[in-house]
């Protein structure tokens, strides 16, 4: 088969890339897109006590198997199959359950550090960058945690302020200027959406 087009969408926490990558899902029915999530391959920390797990700077590259990840990224663009990890962010640990991903005709590669390794850039058919205010960036990252990972307010807010604003500016920003395109977020664009749907079909050669 052909190997499938691959497309980075990095940014902040809070900044919309997963929003954005299920929005160009809906709108390519026609082809069959895999969104590919970096947060999978955080580290196993089951060797922590859940006290000393809390302590882990989440916001450092580190923070992730960043090997294991650029050869997943690598084998998926060569058209191979893999088995994604399955992580548990309420626990920060890995499921024993793996995830088949094939190689389809498009993968979008979601993360914060989706552009920051060159290992994995180089695979890239086309690099985005989402571009949100702190502030915004920081509300959505809030009811995320709270809603879906089980996190406290006073939580959320001492590990934004501690690692992720300082973490966001050393290491995520300057990702920006990597990247081919770069979308202004704060509020719901439908051109970008239409915009990117479009070139997605375009680059997408049929036999």
């Amino acid at each position: 088969m052909q190997t499938p087009l691959m497309i980075g969408i990095a940014g902040g926490s809070g900044s919309g890339k997963t929003t954005i990558a299920r929005k160009i899902q809906e709108r390519c029915t026609d082809l069959a897109i895999t969104i590919f999530q970096l947060d999978h391959y955080y580290r196993d920390l089951a060797h922590l006590e859940p006290a000393a797990r809390e302590k882990v700077n989440f916001d450092h590259p580190d923070a992730l198997e960043m090997e294991l990840l650029a050869s997943h990224v690598e084998q998926l663009a060569m058209g191979k199959a893999i088995d994604r990890p399955t992580y548990e962010f309420a626990s920060h640990t890995r499921s024993s359950k793996v995830a088949r991903l094939d190689p389809v005709d498009v993968i979008i590669v979601d993360g914060i550090f989706a552009l920051y390794s060159p290992e994995i850039r180089k695979h890239l058919n086309c690099a985005i960058f989402v571009d949100v205010s702190d502030d915004v960036r920081f509300i959505r990252r809030l009811r995320r945690d709270v809603d879906e990972r089980g996190r406290t307010n006073e939580g959320v807010i001492k590990q934004y302020l501690s690692t992720v604003k300082p973490m966001h500016d050393q290491f995520v920003a300057p990702t920006k200027h990597q990247a081919d395109l770069v979308v202004h977020w704060d509020h719901f664009n439908d051109r970008t959406i239409d915009m990117l749907a479009k070139m997605i079909k375009s680059s997408i050669r049929r036999p």
